[in-house]
């Protein structure tokens, strides 16, 4: 596969490109994205689906500047897909053959089914693991669903369901009774046996979820892998559709650019939710475009990655680690203090995992400024720890990495993102777990020199070596226990 491949995703209401560059076998990152609310399929629905002149010609202008985008990134492959409105119109082939013939594009007009399980792979690779989940994708022509299942995609099919289609045929006209029906009517056959979970693909749900964000003061600003109730979920999208202005909606969150298609979107997942009994929302910041991506690149791999493979650990190792004998000796280190200890200190063994990627990651911040690597590593993690992992997650290993070497986590930064972290114990113990193993490691040995062992709440460190900079290191970490001792034994 080419190192940097665009993605070009022709939707009903907009046309969206991704850039993305690999780092290794398997990782890889963002380069650049672009979107133009082109809305392909406007008055197409009230024309039999015809697609009308004007939207057309938008949309060939803004193909244009994206592949001159895509030339600037020197991108080697380039990878576009239109869905419903080309899918659906009758004219198709005219602006197919312009585009081809002007730009030299090829467009791939998909089916439902392959548009539904390219959202649904993004989802089941990107996201954190989930059981018995259904994805849902709102676009502005159809919708498209499939069963998620850890790994396991099923059941890909697509509604002729979408927010600009039932905004032309049923809501210009106030036609609200008659939207329900038709909606229902669709929605008739789709499987709801055993879901609980329902993840939300596209703009419409990422819309929702954004307000939502703003409306309970959510702590971290990152949409990709929000949870939340389905209380809080239904009593939103009801406020919306009581909404009678777009005051009303500017006050409920919503951006100016959705006021006349939120409307359609928040029926059809009301309706939705009448047919499901989830108990759990989960919001996608991924989906076709990174469906499609994926399809390439985990061609050889039956779409999924490796087992227990996290493409944004790889990637942010790739990019930002340059002694990796370190950063092994020290997830080593880590993972061997927190098996000895735990039992000791009370700590959930759930929590190895996430102090062990934070052993990981925690001298990545160095590559930016030395003398500020604790911060940058932070604010790496936050960010660019963006795959595969709960918010709970990210910031618990983003805490660890901020506050190692010495001191404990601040009374502040817990209070601040306490609907997140652990409770302050857990914080504490995991924070003086890694400054421990960072300190016994303070004279970076290509092979871990000493051994460890734990007894009568004492951690016995046994060398050959002196390790004075390990104890002189020690001597200086700040400890919720005052009854646990380390001892250096030679």
């Amino acid at each position: 596969m080419a190192k940097i491949v665009t993605i070009i995703d022709i939707g009903s209401n907009s046309v969206r490109m991704v850039i993305y560059e690999k780092t290794s076998r398997y990782a890889f990152h963002l380069l650049h994205e672009e979107k133009s609310k082109v809305r392909i399929s406007q008055d197409a629905y009230k024309h039999n689906g015809e697609l009308q002149e004007v939207p057309m010609q938008r949309t060939f202008d803004a193909l244009k500047d994206f592949l001159t985008i895509s030339e600037s990134f020197k991108s080697r492959k380039i990878l576009c897909v239109a869905t419903s409105a080309l899918r659906d119109a009758p004219n198709k082939a005219e602006f197919l053959q312009k585009v081809q013939k002007k730009l030299k594009l090829n467009i791939k007009v998909i089916s439902g089914e392959k548009e539904a399980y390219f959202g649904a792979i993004a989802c089941a690779n990107l996201l954190p693991m989930q059981h018995n989940a259904m994805s849902i994708d709102i676009g502005g022509g159809s919708t498209e669903i499939a069963s998620i299942d850890k790994d396991n995609v099923a059941n890909p099919f697509s509604l002729k369901l979408g927010t600009v289609r039932l905004k032309e045929l049923f809501f210009d006209n106030n036609d609200i009774a008659g939207a329900i029906k038709y909606i229902d009517d669709a929605l008739k056959d789709i499987p709801t046996k055993n879901i609980t979970t329902l993840i939300g693909i596209g703009g419409t749900f990422r819309a929702v979820s954004a307000a939502i964000q703003k409306r309970q003061n959510y702590p971290l600003e990152k949409i990709h892998a929000y949870e939340y109730n389905i209380e809080i979920f239904q009593q939103y999208l009801e406020d919306v559709l009581q909404a009678q202005s777009q005051q009303e909606l500017k006050k409920l969150f919503v951006k100016s650019d959705r006021f006349d298609v939120i409307k359609p979107g928040v029926l059809i997942l009301q309706r939705v939710l009448q047919k499901l009994r989830v108990s759990n929302i989960i919001t996608s910041g991924v989906g076709v475009r990174e469906g499609v991506y994926l399809s390439d690149l985990l061609r050889n791999s039956k779409h999924k990655f490796p087992h227990n493979y996290n493409t944004s650990v790889r990637y942010i190792l790739d990019s930002h680690l340059s002694n990796k004998t370190y950063a092994n000796n020290l997830t080593h280190v880590t993972k061997k203090i927190f098996d000895l200890t735990s039992e000791y200190f009370q700590i959930d063994t759930q929590y190895r995992y996430e102090l062990a990627i934070a052993a990981k990651l925690y001298p990545t911040g160095s590559s930016v400024h030395f003398y500020s690597q604790n911060k940058h590593t932070y604010y790496l993690i936050q960010s660019a720890l963006e795959y595969g992992f709960t918010h709970k997650s990210i910031l618990l290993i983003a805490t660890l990495t901020r506050y190692a070497k010495s001191k404990l986590p601040s009374t502040t930064h817990i209070q601040k993102y306490k609907e997140l972290l652990p409770d302050t114990h857990t914080c504490n113990v995991l924070s003086f777990l890694l400054s421990l193993s960072i300190a016994l490691l303070s004279h970076r040995p290509r092979n871990i020199d000493f051994i460890l062992s734990f007894h009568n709440n004492t951690l016995q460190v046994q060398s050959d070596n002196s390790l004075y900079l390990a104890k002189e290191a020690t001597q200086k970490l700040e400890c919720s226990h005052p009854d646990f001792h380390i001892t250096f034994l030679s």
